[in-house]
């Protein structure tokens, strides 16, 4: 697949039920959660969680 076939499909994903087209997570660049709005450093649910445990055992 080629990039632009690619970036095609994420837009497809970022606006599934026709609402505001969604932020990119700011580590892989996947869509995430929040609309484009959001202020912040915006993960996706992937990346959340990940960082969620990195910070958990750092103790």
């Amino acid at each position: 697949m080629d990039r632009s076939a690619r970036d095609e499909a994420d837009e497809s994903v970022d606006e599934p039920d026709g609402g505001p087209p969604s932020a990119e997570c700011v580590l892989c660049r996947k869509p995430t959660e929040y609309a484009e709005s959001v202020r912040g450093s915006t993960l996706c649910p992937v990346c959340e969680w990940q960082e969620a445990q990195r910070t958990a055992c750092s103790g």
